[in-house]
């Protein structure tokens, strides 16, 4: 029996990656006790926004890679799911490693220790120094694309769990799990966190999103037996970010477990609000799904040179984030529309 297309999937990923735009965009003031590649300064308010999306935008892509990769399964061998997550995933990856991040890096080297050395010298330091892997200060980082070879790792990991724990001989007991297991998931996820974490990026936590959305997630019967609470999780996950802005904003509290729990219980609200309201398809959600993806790989590198210009020019903050923020989404839009009609970026971005 043919699956019934989930847009709401794509939607849902597509959304998120946008979010990225004011994410970054307010990182230029963050108050985390850690700079970024261009750092105004601690404000308190743009940092809270940050908070308020952070326990769940990037755990929710991980956890609907995993969505994706049961349907993709269905498809094609676990073979032909190799090659093509090497050609989508590895591939830009190196493309972006080796050509896109390394300029953020020199911009944060221009900004912090005024360098006014060549792109060639630059390179040659980026790939020779290491040091938080954070790369403001112009040493070797993965950069944004962390996301990326997390998520390349973690496809093939899964395989082998897939492998031996086939969708199909689980898939009636996941159907019938209590919605209290289901709701309870957040603590694996919370355990995993400290497996393989690299200042905060967790590819164990991001293994069982990945899981959880292959398995649970992506089962019909667990959705529609969570859309009956649908107004419980709905009021739970407002108050609960409520109280998480209002900690982090008044004692700049932000603990693991209650970030984890905040995810959990946004990444449920946010599949079933998506089933409900984003389930469709038009021209613009077309555009954007195609899109996502390598405008994910070029948005920061663009972000981060068009804020360093920029901060120059105007010091008003208001005007700095709104010309940052929609500055650098038409930048990157624009620069993937001339992608687009070049072979080998194509392929470098992971447009198919």
């Amino acid at each position: 029996m043919k699956e019934e297309r989930k847009y709401f999937i794509d939607n849902l990923r597509y959304i998120t990656i946008l979010l990225l735009f004011p994410v970054h965009t307010f990182m230029i003031w963050n108050n985390f006790g850690s700079c970024f590649y261009i750092w105004l300064g601690e404000n308190k308010i743009l940092s809270t926004l940050i908070v308020l999306v952070n326990p769940w935008f990037m755990p929710l892509l991980f956890a609907l890679a995993g969505v994706s990769a049961r349907y993709a399964l269905l498809k094609r061998s676990k073979k032909k799911f190799i090659i093509e997550r090497i050609k989508k995933l590895l591939i830009p990856f190196i493309f972006g490693l080796v050509i896109l991040v390394p300029f953020q890096a020199l911009y944060a080297r221009k900004f912090f220790d005024n360098y006014d050395g060549g792109i060639l010298e630059h390179w040659k330091y980026f790939f020779t120094h290491l040091t938080d892997f954070s790369g403001y200060d112009g040493a070797f980082t993965p950069g944004h694309l962390w996301f990326i070879l997390f998520l390349f790792i973690i496809s093939l990991l899964a395989l082998v769990v897939i492998y031996f724990v086939p969708y199909e001989k689980v898939t009636k007991y996941i159907g019938k799990m209590p919605i209290l297991v289901v709701f309870l998931l957040f603590v694996p996820i919370w355990l995993m966190y400290y497996l393989g974490n690299f200042g905060g990026y967790s590819i164990g936590k991001n293994f069982v999103l990945y899981l959880v959305g292959y398995y649970v997630l992506s089962n019909d019967e667990v959705i529609r037996r969570l859309e009956k609470y649908r107004l419980f999780l709905t009021v739970l996950f407002i108050i609960v970010t409520l109280a998480l802005v209002v900690l982090y904003y008044k004692f700049s509290y932000y603990g693991d477990l209650w970030v984890n729990f905040i995810g959990w219980i946004s990444i449920l609200v946010l599949f079933i609000g998506g089933k409900k309201f984003l389930n469709s398809k038009t021209g613009f959600t077309e555009y954007f799904n195609k899109a996502s993806y390598p405008i994910y790989i070029l948005h920061q590198t663009i972000l981060i040179a068009l804020a360093y210009y920029f901060v120059e020019i105007n010091k008003n903050t208001l005007v700095q984030v709104l010309c940052i923020c929609i500055g650098s989404f038409l930048l990157t839009v624009l620069t993937y529309q001339v992608v687009k009609l070049i072979p080998f970026f194509r392929k470098a971005v992971g447009i198919r």
